[in-house]
């Protein structure tokens, strides 16, 4: 059996950047080890299957796999897979992804730097209550305790959707780019049920970047992770909390992957009423890298 394939940079507009993915065309003719043999054999932090829709309005159905397991949703394998679809098939306006959270609508845009695509949220992000301490945060990242927080925020865990992920805020850019997992007390993290952790910091005034952060998944097979949008869709379960409430719309960019040599570029928009969070649209850009066929 062959089966064609394309291979993507995510939330980049500069090849050999950003988050790389696989995407999988005629996914409906292979099963579900089929699939995950294939993505560990691309071994990159996602590989996208695409499936004929269950209904006929929306543009594909998703399969999104790890190296060793499938998630629900996750943010830079729908932005990637939206623009690649949107550009073999000449859509123009929006792409509608049926994913294991539901229905995941995608805006399409053309701009100066290319296709870009941004994703509607298919859920609010919840918020879970076993936190680590800060000195276990500290301890797992190699950090000093006055490393970690910053202004009134600090730890908290949510779910984006997918998997309930950490939200760690450090001092400042320095301690981000300090931080290194220390696999003897990573362990002590996974209390919190968190899948991902991931590691944000103030961008300077000015720079153009709101925040900086890293992500880190070691138990996945995916260690860090150069652009992570399921998690850019549950931090405003942090700001919301932190730096809210507010009512209309906000957003931010997010710079992550730069202390990996995989510079990504995240927009995130969000709507509040009141102490309710009601919209949350992730985008970013994509590259086409790469097309060939798998032999099955």
């Amino acid at each position: 059996m062959a089966l064609g394939f394309y291979t993507l940079d995510v939330f980049t507009t500069k090849a050999f950047t950003g988050n790389p993915l696989a995407v999988v065309m005629d996914g409906e003719r292979l099963d579900t080890s089929q699939m995950q043999a294939i993505a560990r054999e691309f071994n990159l932090s996602e590989t996208v299957f695409v499936l004929p829709p269950d209904e006929t309005a929306n543009t594909a159905k998703l399969r999104i796999f790890t190296p060793d397991r499938e998630l629900t949703f996750a943010g830079h394998p729908t932005v990637g897979t939206a623009i690649l679809l949107a550009e073999l098939f000449g859509i123009k306006d929006e792409v509608r992804l049926e994913e294991g959270v539901g229905l995941v609508q995608v805006s399409i845009e053309q701009r100066a730097a290319g296709t870009f695509a941004q994703l509607s949220a298919a859920v609010m992000p919840e918020p879970w209550t076993n936190v680590p301490s800060d000195k276990k945060i500290a301890e797992a990242l190699r950090l000093k305790l006055q490393q970690v927080g910053f202004g009134v925020h600090r730890a908290s865990v949510f779910d984006p959707g997918n998997h309930p992920m950490l939200y760690i805020p450090l001092k400042d850019r320095a301690a981000l780019a300090e931080a290194k997992i220390s696999h003897y007390h990573w362990p002590a993290l996974g209390a919190a049920g968190a899948f991902l952790a991931y590691l944000y910091c103030e961008g300077e005034e000015g720079s153009g970047v709101d925040f900086h952060a890293r992500a880190y998944s070691p138990g996945t097979g995916i260690g860090e992770d150069p652009a992570t949008g399921s998690a850019a869709a549950g931090f405003p379960g942090a700001l919301f909390n932190y730096d809210g409430p507010w009512d209309g719309t906000r957003s931010w960019t997010i710079a992550q992957g730069e202390d990996m040599g995989r510079a990504s570029l995240i927009e995130l928009e969000v709507d509040a009423h009141g102490n309710e969070l009601n919209a949350i649209r992730v985008g970013g850009h994509a590259v086409r890298i790469s097309q060939g066929t798998l032999a099955v």
